[in-house]
């Protein structure tokens, strides 16, 4: 007997059998819980009952109209998409080709007609057209700008960093980026411009640039550092604005390594390390070969990587991926019975030690958002790692004295007042074992000053708008202690408020200094204002480097459409739209990357 025809809805109901061994058509029962119902050629009351009583089995059944029709399976019947479903089309189709680098004409392809039309089911729809997508994209960039605005309106103090940057079309484009912490103490981080520029990069016409930018944006009052490269044009320009400059330290570092390199004797190993990469880098075939080998070892296929004098931590990487590929260059190299020199016992182990020289100088060139509370942490271990052992080669001795000198000659031209203050507002750093005993002194006399100036920007404030400052009676002091609030001896509060924070337990590295401070901003109102104007100013200008590696891929889509004026708005809104999404990244996580250059904090 055919046990399909004496079920139905998958076997979930049969049909009741009679004493002589045949089937009542008219009767069912269910198999789950035996209870019997009436037939009739119809299984809706029998979905209706699993559905009640066994919701479970009901929802993976496949027939018995249990599940409700897709839009997707509506669709593939026939007929044209709505209105809506047209106009959520286009903007995905315009938020497609302003995030993920698409030149806007693609809107005239078949193939991405056709692909729309296969999976919407619409035999007769039709893409939108370029003006359209401009005109979607158009409003989304003034959606975003809008949301950046409110946000910087409310924001008192705003770190900016800039750069300029040649693109390979021989354009000029200026980057601006803002840096701020707002009361929640939510760190945000995104772009205000690429823009084109066709004056000549003086410090002049740098600085009208920068200005032009902060105006656009009304934020000009409320800029307090201005970062940017070693570049001789952005350094006068900053002086010539009105704001604290600091220089980024990604470059300095750099340029720091570049020196050391040319001084230290590396020149030799170094230049056969690039001609092992050029034979490789330069011959598809060589690299075919290399990749064979690496298989054969065991070993991950990947390139040699060239270092760059402009490149940071190239190197670096380009010795590391030599070591690793040691076997499978020598195999490659035999092989062909090429004459490019191996690499000996003792020139490898020079590549070792020159390794461990550069490896913590790597984690200060990471793209996330670091502090510039950081900076003179990071340098004072840098300075320790370097100092000259009686186990180190004349090499490596030479390297170590270069890069100290030309390192301390980077740091006396740095904002050293700034990153003192924002050194000792970090609870991780606030012991200032980076600083000598001398000037730690120093520190807390400059923070001491910075309070006493806001209370007496208040109180300015609180007469120009004629309501006089509250008062509070000396005796407040004592029930009041647990913050910093006004009080007649103002001296001494100020005085009280630094040796609370001073007294307060060090926190560990892992520990988020936003955090910290959020907790704590009622202890310490006026000086937690303080601390969000210092600890908000990015330690590099990797924010603006990140934007032009951005900007630039969508740039060189001139060369495949010449719409690259309206693709201009989607340089914005991309910029704009991928930053907004990381506008509250937790400042710790790229923090976290820098614990190894700070052991002695332990």
């Amino acid at each position: 007997m055919d046990k399909k025809k004496d079920t139905l809805l998958n076997g979930q109901f049969r049909f009741k059998l009679l004493p002589d061994g045949t089937l009542d058509k008219s009767k069912v029962f269910c198999v789950l819980c035996k209870g019997e119902f009436n037939y009739h050629r119809s299984s809706s009351s029998l979905t209706y009952h699993l559905k009640a009583k066994h919701p479970g089995v009901a929802a993976t059944l496949d027939g018995g109209g249990l599940r409700q029709t897709t839009l997707q399976q509506f669709a593939v019947r026939g007929g044209p998409l709505t209105r809506v479903a047209t106009n959520k089309i286009t903007e995905a189709i315009a938020c497609w080709v302003a995030k993920n680098c698409r030149p806007v004409n693609i809107v005239e392809d078949a193939g991405l007609r056709d692909v729309i039309r296969e999976a919407s089911g619409d035999s007769a729809y039709h893409l939108p057209a370029r003006s359209t997508v401009m005109s979607r994209i158009e409003t989304l960039y003034n959606n975003q700008k809008a949301i950046k605005q409110r946000l910087l309106e409310q924001a008192p103090y705003i770190a900016l960093t800039c750069d300029h940057w040649t693109s390979a079309s021989n354009a000029n484009y200026l980057g601006a980026t803002a840096h701020f912490i707002d009361d929640n103490w939510c760190l945000h981080s995104f772009a205000l411009t690429v823009s084109k520029s066709t004056e000549r990069h003086y410090a002049e016409a740098c600085a009208q640039h920068i200005q032009a930018v902060t105006q656009e944006w009304n934020i000009e009052k409320k800029i307090t550092t201005l970062g940017t490269d070693s570049a001789r044009n952005l350094t006068a320009a900053a002086r010539l604005l009105p704001y604290e400059h600091l220089p980024c330290t990604a470059h300095s570092l750099q340029r720091a390594i570049t020196v050391s390199l040319a001084d230290s004797g590396f020149d030799a190993v170094l230049t056969k390390c690039r001609k092992i990469v050029g034979h490789f880098k330069h011959s598809p075939a060589n690299a075919r070969e290399l990749n064979q080998q690496q298989v054969a070892h065991k070993q991950k296929e990947e390139s040699l990587i060239q270092d760059v004098p402009t490149r940071w931590n190239s190197t670096l990487h380009m010795i590391t991926r030599i070591q690793q590929n040691k076997s499978p260059i020598e195999a490659t190299l035999s092989q062909q019975n090429s004459k490019i020199p191996l690499l000996t016992e003792a020139e490898l182990g020079k590549l070792k030690k020159l390794e461990e020289l550069l490896e913590p100088c790597r984690y200060v060139f990471i793209s996330h958002y670091i502090s510039c509370s950081v900076v003179l942490p990071a340098f004072c271990h840098l300075f320790r790692v370097m100092e000259p052992s009686d186990d180190d080669t004349v090499n490596i001795v030479r390297f170590k004295k270069a890069f100290c000198e030309d390192l301390a000659k980077r740091k006396e031209n740095s904002n050293l007042t700034w990153l003192k203050n924002a050194t000792a507002l970090d609870p991780r750093f606030k012991d200032l074992k980076c600083l000598p005993k001398s000037e730690r002194g120093e520190v807390w006399s400059s923070l001491n000053n910075l309070l006493k100036e806001d209370r007496n920007a208040q109180i300015q404030g609180a007469q120009t708008t004629g309501e006089a400052p509250q008062k509070k009676r000396k005796m407040s002091i004592f029930l009041l202690a647990s913050s910093d609030s006004d009080t007649d001896d103002e001296a001494e509060s100020i005085q009280s408020t630094l040796d609370r924070y001073k007294s307060e337990s060090k926190t560990d590295m892992d520990e988020c200094p936003l955090q910290w401070w959020s907790k704590r901003r009622d202890s310490y109102p006026r000086l937690e204002q303080i601390a969000r104007k210092y600890l908000s100013t990015p330690a590099t200008t990797v924010p603006c480097e990140r934007l032009f590696s951005l900007s630039g891929h969508i740039i060189q889509k001139k060369r495949a459409t010449p719409v690259i004026t309206e693709c201009s708005l989607g340089i914005y809104l991309l910029i704009l739209g991928k930053n907004a999404e990381n506008q509250d990244e937790n400042k710790s996580e790229s923090d976290k990357k820098v614990r190894r250059l700070l052991p002695f904090q332990n």
